[in-house]
Formats: structure tokens, C-alpha cells, sequence
């Protein structure tokens, strides 16, 4: 039988966290200061602040590490808030996403970037891009693809035509809630959220509510904001939205998917930021195209298996020519200092008409 602990062994083991809890604080001040220190020193050389790769390391390092009770998987973010805070001493970082506040974008951009940033809510992935472009933003936090859905389409094609380039990536795990003002489902003219969101939700709302109207808006949390004025709407969104607005979670984890994820890229100008260099983990990504001829993909993805380069994505997208033409948008399993990924990209200019390099970044792997 397992000893009861007394008031007093309690008050002794508080007694050391309190303890451990300022030590904790002395060090996190002592590396503090000597992020301050090296800032100093990018400041003379000219150096970005942020490199996603030396982060990687650093906490890809402490994970081998760790030898716990604390769980391996706790140490990332941990780690990311203490590195947020560091970074913050020596410049805000300002990092646009699709908002405004309670959105997944936004729930992506702390989770990628820490708390201590200078938060730029954009109305649409359009602007994303538009103010991250014009330099409003360090950085932007767009949706790519979801483990439902596929990929986003619009931040593919807008990968296009501007000259934002990717040197982060973050995976969120999607658990979408039914928010009104009201407790019930009764007398709900229309549910309003983002169309992937409702998509993603089907399912659930043709079973639930089947003559009620999906109403598309530009983000899940403008849908959680309409919701919070009208207790005839309902929106599909995040517990943070629900917070935020002030909405009653009035059915939780509505999505179709129980494992529903989206893959978020962090974007931003070549001129700002150099491309991050190998980790020892790292995706290649990039958009080609091919002259429509028989045989054509083929030859495009031989310098691939030549060199023994593992591709984990494809995809086609129309060119819009109007002569069935297609960009093909790829990931590559590797670093372009790695010398088979270098060997292959060289290959693969040689024979596609198009051919345009969206980033390369470290991965999480853990």
C-alpha cells in the first residue's frame, strides 16, 4: 500500500521546485544574455537572426539526450518559447498568417516561432504573401496541404508568382468544433467557416446538419467572429477561437478525419534570409514543368532515380494555358549540398522548360 504523503513532505517538495524554479530562471537569463551577445555579433557581420536549421539542431540535440521523466516530445516546445524569448532580445521577428486572431494559421505561427513575435493577421492567403513580398512581414505562415482535403491551391499557384521562397515548415494536428453563442444545435440558419474547413467537416454536417447553409468565409475564426454577432450562426473552429469570441463549443472534434492534419510553409524574401543550410534531415521543394510530348514526365523524374533522390510529394496543377500544360510541384527528400540532390537538380534544369526552386529546410523527424 503506497505511503500517503504528509502536509509536511508536500510543503518540502514545493519548497524545491520553488527552489529548482529559480535556478531555472538564472540560466534561462544567462542564455539570455549570451543570445544578446551573439546578436551583437550578427549585427556587425550582417547576419539574419533566424536560422531554422541551427534551431533544429539544437533541439534535435536535446532530444537524444534527454533522459527524461520530462517526454521527449515536450522538449520541442519548450525549447522553442525559451529560443522565442532569446530571439526577441535581439530584434521582433514579424510573421504574417491568415487571421485574424483564433485561426490554425495563427496556432501554426506560435507553434513554429514561439510567443515572442510581432503577430501580422492577414485576411487572406493573397495578402499573406503581399505583405510578407513587401516586406511588412519577415515572415509569412501559408497552408499548403491537408491530410483530408490535399493541398491548398491557392498558396501553390501563389508560389508562382511571387518571389517567396521556403525555409521552414510546421505540421498541425486539425480539431475542428462547432462554435455558437447558444448550447444547442436548434435554429441554426448557417454555419460559417473556411471552405477546407468545411470540407473537412462533410460528413459530420450532412448527418448533424443536413438542411442547414455552409457558408464559405475567408478564414475559420472570420467564421467564429460572425458566429460571436448573430446566435442564428454557427462557425467551424479552434478552442483558442472559441476563447477568443466568447462561443460555447457546442460539438467538439466535428472534423471527418479523427487524425486530420495541415502542413503550414514558412515564407519568405530571398533578399532577407539565406537558404538554410543542411541539417542532416531536410525537403527540397520545387515547381517544374515539361513540354507536352509523350513521354515527357518520364524523362523528368529519371535524373530522380539516377541518383537515388527520394521524392515525397508530387503534384500537378493546370498551367493555364490552354494547351493542357501542367506544373508539377515536388518535394525532394534532401539538402542541394547533398551531392546526389545537387546531381539530380542539375539534371532536371536540363530538361524541363520551367524550373523554379521554392526552398529547401529541416524537417521535423521526430
Amino acid at each position: 500500500m503506497a505511503e500517503i504523503m504528509s502536509p509536511a513532505d508536500l510543503q518540502m517538495l514545493r519548497t524545491q521546485i520553488d527552489s529548482v524554479d529559480r535556478e531555472l530562471l538564472a540560466l534561462l537569463n544567462r542564455r539570455a544574455a549570451l543570445a544578446q551577445a551573439v546578436g551583437e555579433l550578427k549585427k556587425k557581420e550582417g547576419s539574419v537572426v533566424f536560422r531554422p536549421e541551427r534551431e533544429a539542431q539544437v533541439i534535435d540535440g536535446l532530444k537524444a539526450i534527454n533522459a527524461g521523466p520530462l517526454q521527449t516530445d515536450s522538449v520541442a516546445p519548450i525549447w522553442r518559447e525559451i529560443m522565442s524569448a532569446c530571439r526577441a532580445l535581439e530584434t521582433p521577428t514579424r510573421v504574417a498568417y491568415l487571421g485574424p486572431a483564433g485561426t490554425f494559421s495563427e496556432l501554426a505561427a506560435l507553434g513554429f516561432f514561439g510567443a515572442s513575435i510581432v503577430k501580422v493577421p492577414c485576411a487572406s492567403i493573397d495578402e499573406v504573401f503581399r505583405t510578407t513580398s513587401a516586406g511588412a512581414a519577415d515572415f509569412g505562415v501559408v497552408p499548403v496541404e491537408n491530410s483530408t482535403e490535399g493541398v491548398v491551391a491557392r498558396s501553390l499557384d501563389l508560389f508562382l508568382t511571387t518571389p517567396l521562397f521556403i525555409i521552414g515548415e510546421t505540421s498541425l494536428f486539425v480539431r475542428h468544433n462547432l462554435l455558437r453563442r447558444e448550447t444547442s444545435l436548434h435554429d441554426i440558419e448557417a454555419v460559417c467557416a473556411h471552405p477546407q474547413a468545411l470540407a473537412q467537416c462533410h460528413g459530420w454536417l450532412s448527418n448533424h446538419l443536413p438542411n442547414v447553409e455552409r457558408r464559405p468565409v475567408s478564414s475559420n475564426a472570420e467564421g467564429a467572429r460572425l458566429a460571436a454577432e448573430n446566435p442564428r450562426l454557427a462557425g467551424i473552429a479552434s478552442e483558442r477561437a472559441a476563447s477568443e469570441y466568447g462561443l460555447h463549443v457546442v460539438a467538439p472534434a466535428i472534423q471527418d478525419d479523427p487524425h486530420n492534419r495541415t502542413r503550414f510553409a514558412i515564407v519568405t524574401r530571398p533578399e532577407s534570409h539565406p537558404q538554410p543550410k543542411a541539417s542532416g534531415h531536410d525537403c527540397t521543394s520545387l515547381v517544374v514543368s515539361v513540354v507536352n510530348r509523350p513521354g515527357a514526365v518520364h524523362d523528368m523524374l529519371v535524373p530522380l532515380k539516377q541518383h537515388g533522390v527520394s521524392m515525397s510529394r508530387f503534384e500537378s496543377r493546370p498551367a493555364r494555358s490552354g494547351q493542357w500544360e501542367y506544373y508539377f510541384y515536388i518535394d525532394l527528400q534532401g539538402h542541394p549540398d547533398d551531392a546526389p540532390v545537387a546531381a539530380a537538380l542539375k539534371e532536371l534544369r536540363g530538361v524541363c522548360a520551367f524550373f523554379k526552386l521554392l526552398g529547401t529546410y529541416p524537417i521535423d523527424v521526430h
